[in-house]
């Protein structure tokens, strides 16, 4: 093996070939989308035909669809108690987030300090009665909830459609981050039944700096934060990026083209890892085996080996892969989603995460295993299956 081997695709896709011409042909094009001749009609095309690939593949109607600067903004644009839904204007009194949401859903948005954490099963996935609880306690106050579509780290799917009976039957809205399950899952904002969805273009092999809040229904409104021009019907002023919305796009339809193809292969490939990595080290933990997971997404980890030194000795035996959430990887303190299924401080500090993309093969798996072996056998100094 002499290239280097890259398995930290949830913390982002490599640009896809077709995302990377459409940007390339959009730098091309010089006028500003807002004018109105010749050049600043083709870079308006541009951005609306993205805005029907990426419609498309979450099932949503394009003006539905907003563009933002990535998962991050389009997650604070969502989380506000200022919503109107209809010509009722409601303000919103408390955000619940599951214990296992990404950090920018956790920060709160526009919500302050009236922000609470509904608990999660060992498992990993939402308590939805706990949250039901929770919801007829705040009675009569007007809840925001916001649930994760599958977990960035563990790739536990999450329960949405039972979630949204209970959001729903308690007069509240819900908001679901997608960022890591739209094209490695099916999701249809429409079948899923949540008010909101946040998507991002490099999780799916576009450009980093490119996200979206799709809203389910036109009645939702939501205040304008970012004020101007008016850009994006008014929800997001600014002159658009359109070299990262065309890449975005093209992403996005390749996504939804290969959707079924890549799920069943890298289901595949999990499965032969996952079998490989219990027979190297019979001590390790894969954490939420038991639950729906994405087809792509392993976090093991070895009791006695710190995931921090091991993504070191992996990195320098020509590995990529992460401990936990990439925006937090260099911080050594335990992962807050082991944390909230019940792992031990210990056992939370050893996550590895190894995620898989539309290029993995058999032989690299088979690669990482083996580097695998060394560090662990390096690392828990001759202990291979030491016991918890």
């Amino acid at each position: 093996m002499t290239d280097r081997i890259y398995l930290d695709w949830n913390a982002t896709a490599p640009l896809r070939a077709e995302a990377r011409a459409a940007m390339a042909a959009a730098l091309d094009v010089p006028g500003n989308p807002s004018s109105i001749h010749a050049e600043g009609r083709a870079a308006r095309q541009l951005i609306e035909r993205a805005r029907e690939q990426v419609a498309a593949l979450v099932g949503a109607e394009p003006k539905l669809v907003t563009f933002t600067s990535g998962g991050t903004e389009a997650n604070n644009l969502a989380l506000t108690p200022a919503i109107k839904t209809g010509d009722q204007r409601a303000r919103y009194d408390r955000l619940l987030v599951s214990a296992i949401e990404h950090v920018s859903v956790r920060a709160g948005g526009q919500f302050a300090d009236a922000l609470e954490e509904i608990p999660v099963t060992r498992a990993g996935t939402v308590d939805c009665a706990a949250l039901a609880n929770r919801l007829a306690a705040l009675a009569p106050q007007r809840a925001l909830v916001s649930v994760m579509l599958a977990n960035n780290e563990t790739g536990v799917v999450q329960p949405i459609s039972e979630v949204v009976h209970v959001v729903h039957e308690a007069g509240a809205l819900l908001h679901v981050d997608a960022v890591q399950g739209v094209g490695r899952i099916a999701c249809d904002i429409n079948a899923l039944g949540c008010d909101l969805l946040t998507v991002s273009a490099h999780k799916l092999g576009g450009p980093k700096g490119a996200g979206a809040l799709v809203r389910r229904e036109e009645a939702l409104h939501l205040p304008h934060p970012l004020r101007g021009g008016g850009q994006e019907r008014g929800l997001r002023a600014g002159t658009e990026n359109v070299a990262a919305i065309a890449g975005f796009g093209v992403a996005a339809e390749a996504a939804r083209r290969d959707l079924q193809a890549d799920a069943g292969r890298m289901t595949g490939l999990r499965e032969r890892l996952e079998a490989k990595l219990r027979a190297a080290t019979p001590a390790a933990i894969i954490f939420g085996a038991d639950a729906n997971r994405l087809p792509n997404t392993t976090l093991v980890a070895v009791p006695g080996m710190k995931a921090e030194t091991a993504v070191i000795a992996l990195d320098l035996a020509g590995f990529a892969v992460s401990s936990g959430a990439a925006c937090s990887s260099g911080k050594v303190q335990p992962s807050h989603v082991l944390a909230a299924m019940g792992a031990g401080p210990e056992l939370a500090r050893a996550g590895v995460r190894i995620s898989l993309g539309w290029t993995t093969t058999e032989a690299e798996i088979d690669y990482f295993v083996d580097a695998w072996i060394k560090v662990a056998d390096a690392l828990l100094k001759g202990t291979r299956g030491l016991a918890a």
